[in-house]
């Protein structure tokens, strides 16, 4: 008699929850980091004021980071499903948008502080937020 034990596959992709799932807590976490870099530079003497004296409030950090951390959940479950190669057209994508983020801080006239942290802000947030997406993305489908 012979008995055939019959296994359940488990897959990679039953068991890890979506991409916004992972995005939404990466957003999270970006926007409290960048939130305590800025209070810090602010604490150390960093205005974060442009040309017309206006500041940067602190919540305006968690804000705007938390927008653009979600609209790169968006991008990355788009890619998910319609680019061949969801991972690297992501990560390529990202590298693009944070460089171009980092135009208006050395151009709209912040101070070289300002627009040092400002681009330190970015970098953070986008180490936070590109690798937990970009791993929840196949290479190549």
């Amino acid at each position: 008699m012979s008995t055939t034990a019959t296994a359940t596959p488990t897959t990679v992709a039953a068991v890890r929850l979506p991409v916004w799932r992972h995005g939404l807590g990466a957003a999270v976490g970006a926007s409290v980091v960048t939130t305590a870099i800025a209070a810090v530079a602010s604490a150390a003497g960093v205005t974060f004021a442009g040309p017309d004296g206006a500041a940067i409030p602190l919540l305006g950090f968690a804000q705007l980071t938390m927008v653009f951390s979600l609209i790169a959940v968006a991008i990355a479950a788009v890619f998910a499903r319609r680019a061949r190669r969801p991972r690297s057209t992501f990560v390529r994508t990202c590298v693009a948008l944070l460089v171009l983020s980092c135009v208006p801080d050395v151009t709209f006239g912040f101070d070289a502080a300002s627009a040092a942290v400002l681009i330190l802000t970015h970098v953070a947030a986008a180490a936070i937020v590109v690798p937990v997406l970009a791993r929840r993305l196949v290479v190549t489908r």
